[in-house]
């Protein structure tokens, strides 16, 4: 059978973003800001920056110059998405999880960048129960799910035995981390990390306080398909500054359940974070079955609850979490985790939450607080 990937789809609407490099203005005459696009973590990366400080604008900026000055923040950025890529992916020589991946149970002295996301890695193993599960890096090595070659052979799911040997390494409790010294410990020598269920919403956040250190005031930092948004879209971005307080950038959340790039959902928002996971990203078919990538740390299979996408928004600055609770309520199935988005919500543990969950049947329901998106 042939094996697809799928990518993440949370569409951008109305933003005019065409090409590789783009600046100026859509068809429809609003500013589609200033767009450069790379590739990391396996997966599209785009920034797009609709505004900057007066300090940068200055008097009389011509839209030559706003575009040099936002392209040079760009391509900052994305050297430090290279630099991510370096501490956090699994499949990069010598990153910090490849290290300590390889330490068979030594300590390893890692970036703090690094500790910071495997603290989170070990809170949203403790809020799912495991469900979640940052140590299941040596069960999706035996499924091939990235696989983006059509014409290679056959699909086949993975060993049963090489399966169950590695479940017995799947346990997130087992990774120490020391704060005072930076050094993370797998108490399991066996147990593999993969850190693909919170990396790019930790990066989404970290990169988009770096714009805002660098005077952008309005911007979306898109990494395949984690949103989150800066600010707003003014109408101009030769506006003065104070024009732009109400601008709003408007999201939309493809359906997936319709192929004709049907949104399930839009809405006019800003200085938030939207993410979502969905069983159609990436999955194998063998002898016409159909196995995601949501994997269940107990049996090594893909979850099977009758979820089939879950979306979750909110504030900016919490696109890792986001990250974390999508995959986190996609596992736990559509009961369990519009109880868990509605605790969280109303505890104000991550600032307002809302989510939206999709399933097998059609059915479309919310948890959370919508008001997040104004």
């Amino acid at each position: 059978m042939r094996i697809k990937k799928l990518l993440l789809v949370i569409l951008i609407v109305s933003l005019g973003l065409t090409g590789l490099s783009a600046c100026g203005t859509s068809r429809t005459d609003s500013w589609a800001g200033c767009s450069l696009d790379s590739y990391y973590f396996d997966t599209v990366c785009r920034i797009t920056i609709y505004g900057l400080d007066d300090s940068l604008v200055g008097d009389g900026m011509t839209e030559e110059e706003f575009s040099e000055a936002s392209n040079a923040i760009i391509r900052d950025a994305f050297d430090k998405l290279a630099d991510y890529e370096k501490l956090l992916s699994r499949t990069v020589e010598g990153s910090d999880v490849d290290r300590i991946n390889r330490s068979h149970g030594e300590p390893v002295q890692v970036d703090p960048e690094t500790v910071a996301v495997l603290i989170k890695g070990l809170e949203f193993g403790d809020t799912s129960a495991g469900a979640f599960d940052m140590t299941i890096g040596g069960v999706s090595s035996l499924w091939n799910f990235h696989a983006l070659d059509e014409e290679m052979a056959e699909a086949s799911l993975p060993d049963e035995d090489e399966l169950n040997e590695a479940l017995k390494h799947v346990d997130y409790a087992k990774v120490e981390v020391n704060f005072a010294e930076n050094t993370v410990k797998l108490l399991d020598p066996d147990a593999v990390l993969d850190l693909g269920g919170i990396a790019k919403g930790y990066i989404a956040d970290r990169i988009t306080e770096y714009l805002a250190d660098q005077g952008v005031t309005d911007a979306i930092v898109n990494l395949g398909g984690n949103i989150e948004a800066l600010g707003g879209k003014p109408d101009n971005h030769l506006k003065p500054q104070g024009d732009k307080e109400g601008g709003t950038v408007r999201l939309g959340i493809n359906d997936p359940r319709d192929d004709s790039g049907k949104l399930l959902k839009t809405f006019d928002t800003r200085d938030v974070t939207v993410v979502t996971s969905g069983t159609y990203e990436r999955f194998i078919e063998v002898d016409g079955v159909r196995y995601h990538h949501i994997l269940d740390p107990t049996t090594g299979y893909p979850v099977d609850n009758g979820l089939v996408q879950v979306t979750v928004v909110a504030g900016k600055g919490h696109s890792v979490d986001c990250d974390g609770l999508s995959t986190v309520c996609l596992a736990l199935g559509e009961a369990e985790g519009r109880m868990l988005i509605d605790e969280l919500s109303e505890l104000g543990t991550y600032g307002p939450l809302w989510a939206i969950f999709v399933t097998e049947d059609g059915e479309v329901t919310e948890a959370g607080d919508p008001s997040i998106v104004g």
